[in-house]
C-alpha cells in the first residue's frame, strides 16, 4: 500500500495548485468584463480588447522562458517573485485610472503569471515521489480544468456586484497567503555557484517577437478582419520570419534561452502537439459555449457561468478520482479512451436545434467535462513523466506553450469557422425562402397576427413581420454554425488520437529514484 503525502508535500500540492489557478483564472475573468470596463474607462471595444491580448501576450512569451529564468535566480526564489509580483500588478489593474494604465498593468501581469503554471507543474513533479505523481497531477488538473470555467462564472459575479476592479482586488489575498505558503512548503533553491551566469539576449528577443507577434494575429484577427489589415499582416510576416531564425540560433547555442533539445523525447514531441488540440477542445469551447448562450439563447453573463458550472464540478470530481487510480493504468489507453469520448460528445453537441436549452447542453456538457479529464491527467504523466528529472522543467515549458497555444489558435479558427458558417448558412436558408411557398405564407401570418396582437393593431405589421422572420433565419443560420464548430473540434481530436502510439509510460519509482 503506497503511503499518502507529507504535510509538506501536501503544502506544495496546494501551493503550486492556487498559483497555477491564479494565471489561469486570469486568462478568462476580464472576458465578461469588457463591457463595463469600456463603459468605465470611455474606451472604444476595440481598445479595450487589448486588455485580454496584452495579458494573453506577456503570458505566452514567458512559458518558455520560464525554464531558464528558474535555472538562473533557482526555482522556488522564481516562484515566489512570479507570485508576488502577480499579485502586485493585480493590484495595479484594480486601481488602473484610464485604459493605457490598465493594459500596461495587464501586461505586467502576463510576464509575471506567465511563469507560474509551468513552474507550478515543474515543481510538482520533482517535489512529489512518482508513486503519488498520479494524485497530484490530479490535483493540479482540477485547477487547471476548472479555471477556465470559473474564470467567467467569477467575472460576471463580480462585475454585476461590487464591479469590474474587483476582478483583479481578488487575487491580493489569494496571493498574499500563497507566497507564504510558497515560503513555508517550498524546499530551498541549490547553491547559486550551480547557476548559469550567461543570458541569452538575442534568443529572447527572437522569441519575444515570434510568439508576440503570433498571439497579436490570433487575438485581433477577427475583430481587424484578418490580413486585410495592415498591422496583422506585417506581424503574421515577422512571427514567420523570427520563428525559423529562433530555431537555428537556439541550437547553436550552449545555454540558449529555450531548451529545443529536450524536443527530442518522442513522448514530449508527440504530447505537445495532443495538447495543443487539447487547449483547443478546453480554451475553445469554453470560448464559444458563453457566446452561443448569449447571442442564440439570450443568457446573462451570471447565467452563461452557471451554465458552463456543473461540466467544471464534473472535471474536478471526475480529476479526483483519477488521480487515485491512474497509476493501475496504462495512461495511452486513458488518452485514447478520453479522445474518443470527446469526438463523441462533439457529435453530440453538433446536435443542437431550435429547441435547445440548458437541458439539452447539461449533459453534453457534463461529458466533455469528464472526456477532457481522462486526457488531461494522463497526458501530462506520458509526456512529462518519461523525462529525466532535470529536464522536466524545460519540457513543462513547452507543454503548457502547446496548450496555451492551442487555445488561442483554437479561438482564432472556431471565431472563423462560425462566420463564415453562418453566412453561409444564412445565403443557404434565404434561397429556400419563396414568396409563393404556402408554408412561408402560413409563416409569415401568424407572426402578422402575433405583431398586431401586441402592437395593437398599430405599426408597418407586414415589415415588422418580415425582420422577425429575418431573425429567425439569422438564429437557424447560428445554430447551424455552432453545430459545425463542435464536429470541427471532433475531427481535431479524432486526428491526433494515432498521437497516443508515440507517448510513454511515465518511469517506475525505483528508477525514477535512483541517481
Amino acid at each position: 500500500m503506497t503511503e499518502g503525502l507529507t504535510g509538506r508535500q501536501w503544502g506544495v500540492v496546494l501551493t503550486a495548485s492556487i498559483g497555477a489557478l491564479l494565471e489561469i483564472i486570469d486568462t478568462s475573468i476580464t472576458n465578461v468584463a469588457l463591457i463595463s470596463i469600456q463603459a468605465n474607462l470611455g474606451a472604444t471595444l476595440a481598445e479595450v480588447g487589448w486588455v485580454i491580448t496584452g495579458y494573453a501576450m506577456a503570458t505566452v512569451v514567458m512559458i518558455p522562458l520560464s525554464s531558464r529564468l528558474s535555472e538562473r535566480f533557482g526555482q522556488r526564489g522564481y516562484f515566489i517573485f512570479c507570485l508576488a509580483g502577480f499579485t502586485l500588478a493585480s493590484a495595479l489593474c484594480g486601481l488602473a485610472p484610464n485604459l493605457a494604465w490598465l493594459i500596461g498593468a495587464r501586461v505586467l501581469q502576463g510576464l509575471l503569471g506567465g511563469g507560474l503554471l509551468p513552474k507550478a507543474q515543474a515543481i510538482l513533479f520533482q517535489s512529489v515521489p512518482p508513486a503519488l505523481q498520479g494524485f497530484a497531477q490530479g490535483m493540479f488538473g482540477v485547477v487547471v480544468l476548472a479555471g477556465p470555467a470559473l474564470g467567467p462564472t467569477l467575472g460576471g459575479l463580480l462585475s454585476d456586484g461590487p464591479g469590474w476592479r474587483w476582478i483583479f482586488f481578488i487575487n491580493l489575498p489569494v496571493g498574499l497567503l500563497t507566497v507564504l505558503m510558497a515560503l513555508a512548503f517550498l524546499e530551498p533553491d541549490g547553491p547559486p555557484a550551480n547557476r548559469p551566469r550567461q543570458v541569452d539576449w538575442p534568443g529572447i528577443a527572437l522569441l519575444t517577437a515570434c510568439l508576440a507577434s503570433l498571439q497579436v494575429v490570433l487575438e485581433q484577427g477577427h475583430q481587424l478582419d484578418w490580413f486585410a489589415d495592415p498591422l496583422l499582416r506585417q506581424l503574421g510576416l515577422l512571427a514567420l520570419v523570427s520563428l525559423p531564425v529562433f530555431v537555428w540560433w537556439e541550437l547553436r547555442q550552449r545555454l540558449p534561452a529555450v531548451d529545443l533539445r529536450v524536443l527530442r523525447h518522442r513522448c514530449l514531441a508527440a504530447g505537445s502537439l495532443f495538447s495543443a488540440v487539447l487547449g483547443t477542445g478546453l480554451y475553445g469551447t469554453v470560448f464559444v459555449v458563453p457566446i452561443f448562450a448569449q447571442s442564440v439563447l439570450g443568457y446573462t453573463a451570471t447565467q452563461t457561468g452557471l451554465l458552463l458550472l456543473p461540466g467544471a464540478l464534473a472535471s474536478a470530481l471526475t480529476m479526483a478520482l483519477l488521480g487515485r487510480v491512474v497509476q493501475r493504468f496504462d495512461p495511452r489507453l486513458l488518452i485514447g479512451l478520453g479522445a474518443s469520448g470527446m469526438v463523441l460528445t462533439m457529435g453530440w453537441l453538433a446536435g443542437i436545434g431550435p429547441d435547445t436549452g440548458e437541458e439539452s447542453l447539461f449533459w453534453p456538457l457534463i461529458a466533455r467535462g469528464v472526456t477532457t479529464v481522462l486526457m488531461f491527467l494522463p497526458l501530462s504523466l506520458a509526456s512529462l513523466g518519461p523525462l529525466p528529472r532535470e529536464e522536466v522543467g524545460a519540457g513543462s515549458g513547452f507543454y503548457n506553450l502547446s496548450r496555451q497555444l492551442g487555445g488561442s489558435f483554437g479561438i482564432a479558427l472556431l471565431t472563423l469557422v462560425v462566420d463564415r458558417r453562418t453566412a453561409l448558412h444564412r445565403a443557404q436558408l434565404v434561397t429556400h425562402l419563396v414568396p409563393s411557398d404556402p408554408l412561408l405564407q402560413q409563416r409569415l401570418l401568424a407572426l402578422q397576427t402575433w405583431v398586431e396582437q401586441r402592437a395593437g393593431g398599430s405599426g408597418e405589421v407586414q415589415a415588422q413581420a418580415l425582420q422577425l422572420l429575418s431573425q429567425q433565419v439569422d438564429r437557424q443560420a447560428a445554430l447551424l454554425a455552432y453545430g459545425d464548430v463542435f464536429r470541427v473540434v471532433g475531427l481535431l481530436f479524432l486526428a491526433v488520437i494515432p498521437l497516443v502510439l508515440l507517448l510513454g509510460r511515465p518511469r517506475p519509482a525505483a528508477a525514477a529514484a535512483s541517481p
